[in-house]
Formats: C-alpha cells, structure tokens, sequence
C-alpha cells in the first residue's frame, strides 16, 4: 500500500501536510471513537505505520527510494467518475478531500488483511522435577479469547431492515472534490440500502470475549526446562464460524531440586561418604528418583570420585522398560566426623604415625 495515497497526499507533500493529514484521519479511524471495529482498529494502524514514515526525513528519503505504487485497478474498481458538476460549491460539507474520497478502498483492503484466524495463545506451566521427570497430564488455567455465542463470532446480529441513514437508502454516495463529482459504494450499509444487522451487545462487536479455563496438558516424561509443549486449538479463537482456533504453546518450568542436578540425560547428585567408608569400603543407600538403591563404595574412594548408578537417570518412557535412561552419577564428598573427646584424638594421632603419607608433595612435585 503506498503510504502517500493512505493518507490522501502527493509526493511532495510538506511536513505540516503530512501532519494535518494524520490528524484528520486518526480522529476518523481511532478505536475510541469506533469500539468494537476491527477494520477501523486496522485502518489506524496503517495510518499510524505510514506517518511514523512520512514524518521521519530519513526514512521517508528511504520510502521514496523503494517505493511501490498501489495498482490503480483497485481504485477504479471501487470509486466512479461521474464527470463535473459546476453548482457544487468547492469548498464546505461535500468538498471532500481524496483522502476521504478513497477511503472506502483503504478501508476495504484494511478488512480483507484483517484475518478471519485465531491467534496463538502462551502460557506457563510450573512443574517440579519430580513431575517434570515423570512427566503426565497436568491441569492450566488460562484466559483465551472465545467465540461469542450470540453472535457466531460474527459480530453482528440480524434484524428488522431499515433503509441505511447514510446514504438515504441508495447504496451509494456522492462526494464532490472541487466541481469533480465521484460515487463511491456506501460503507454503512455495503451499498444494499438497507442496514438488516446491528452489533452483537454480548461481545459488543468484537466476535470474541474474554473466557477463563482450564486445560489438559500432556508432558512427555523428562521435559526440559524451557521446553514448549503445543495444545492444538485451544488459542484465541477465530472470528465467525469459518475462523479456525489457534494453538496454546505452554512453555515449561521445572522448579530445581534441592539434591538432583540434571545434565542431559544423566542426574548428578553429592554423596557424602564418612572417612572410614572411604577408607575401609562400605555399602550406602543413596536417593534416586524410583526410591533408595545400595551402591558399593569401594575401599580406598577418594573424594571427588564419580561412582556411576546405571538406568537411575532421565527417562523418556514410562513404564518398567529403563533400558532408554540417563544414569544416576554421585560425586563423594568426604565428611570428617566431628572430634570431641580426647579418646578420638588420640586414635587419629595413632593412624597419623601409622599411615605417614605426604599428601601435599604433589603440590611440590608440579611447583
């Protein structure tokens, strides 16, 4: 759509022109003054998107550089020349300018754009990582846009005709642009004459209206955090009965957990291990997400060792069938007991003699 014919100007129009024009069709198209109205709601964000341009001396010089003119077709097949009428005054109520003359083109092409589909919806859904790991069906409370009832999503509601007051019944209407007279099909009534529908008061036009409730997710087990999961047509829904529903995309956040740290497949989690289970060896149970399970420690563990638990990790299928699992990983942390009594020095002294080991000549060895 050229920008200059939107808003009813030349090319060389100056900036207070472009100005004057803006204003004159923002008051004419302002969703304040048209509740409800989805194609003045989109007729004023064209207005708006080509003064944004048009007032900007840069941009502007790059919109002119690329500019493409709209097809004069879609002016000639809308609006008619009637020839010349010498009475009528060229200025006052019926001195139209040709932004006004056009714009039931512009307003045509405005509802056309305006597409009948429903838009995407997003949510969230927070799990914990149990849940998330486990995955299942899990209940969302959303608001959506819904199709009116009343209205079919059509906006409107029939009724008893009456003859449209803007065009007196004829279904089309005169405008005069200096002694040049043009007809144009009337907006009000879509060139019928009669007005056989009024706005929907349910959704007071709109076709949709706020619904609140609650959805069924499915979550695959071992869902990411971050992940998306998509609930076909259960979006905004469309305007009137051909208008499809659009989706529900539910981003996922699994809330940490205070023992489990995932790293793809794999959990990882810090075994604290007693100095002489190190030392001497010993079987622990240790936390898992099916319940504890016994792992060996073996003699002679030093901290920081990895002991790995396999099938204990990630899962992507429910059921007994683990063979597709991450495993469960534990890094042993030595815990040193508490000393208190004279009795337990005198014991570690006696290791200390038994077992002399520099443990920091290494430290040396590199240095």
């Amino acid at each position: 759509m050229d920008f200059y014919q939107l808003l009813g100007l030349s090319r060389s129009a100056s900036a207070d022109e472009v100005e004057r024009a803006y204003r004159r069709l923002a008051r004419r198209y302002h969703p304040g003054i048209n509740p409800g109205d989805r194609v003045a709601e989109g007729m004023f964000r064209q207005i708006q998107e080509a003064y944004t341009v048009l007032a900007d001396i840069a941009r502007r010089g790059e919109y002119d550089r690329g500019v493409r003119d709209v097809p004069v077709a879609e002016v000639v097949a809308t609006v008619a020349f009637e020839g010349f009428d010498f009475s009528a005054p060229a200025e006052g109520n019926n001195a139209a300018t040709f932004s006004e003359l056009f714009a039931g083109v512009f307003h045509e092409a405005a509802r056309r754009a305006t597409s009948p589909e429903g838009g995407e919806l997003e949510a969230v859904l927070t799990l914990s990582f149990e849940h998330a790991m486990r995955g299942g069906h899990f209940p969302l409370s959303i608001v959506r846009q819904a199709r009116c009832e009343a209205c079919g999503g059509d906006g409107r509601l029939s009724r008893r005709p009456v003859a449209c007051a803007a065009c007196d019944g004829q279904g089309v209407r005169r405008w005069a642009r200096g002694h040049m007279v043009f007809t144009t099909s009337c907006e009000t009534c879509g060139g019928a004459g009669q007005i056989a529908s009024q706005v929907c008061r349910t959704c007071a036009g709109a076709g949709t209206h706020a619904r609140s409730e609650v959805v069924t997710v499915s979550v695959p087990p071992g869902i990411e955090d971050g992940a998306r999961v998509v609930v076909p047509g259960r979006g905004h829904a469309g305007l009137r009965e051909d208008g499809a529903t659009g989706d529900l995309y539910v981003r996922i956040e699994v809330t940490p957990h205070p023992v489990f740290r995932r790293e793809g497949r794999d959990l990882h989690l810090a075994l604290p291990v007693a100095v002489h289970e190190a030392a001497l060896g010993a079987d622990v149970d240790v936390p898992t997400l099916d319940g504890p399970v016994r792992l060996r420690i073996p003699a002679g563990t030093a901290a920081g060792q990895k002991l790995r638990i396999r099938g204990h990790g990630v899962f992507a299928a429910l059921g007994p069938d683990r063979s597709d699992a991450g495993d469960l990983i534990a890094e042993v942390v030595l815990a040193l007991p508490p000393v208190t009594d004279e009795r337990s020095r005198e014991l570690l002294r006696e290791f200390g003699r038994l077992n002399p080991v520099d443990v920091r000549r290494h430290l040396f060895e590199r240095s």
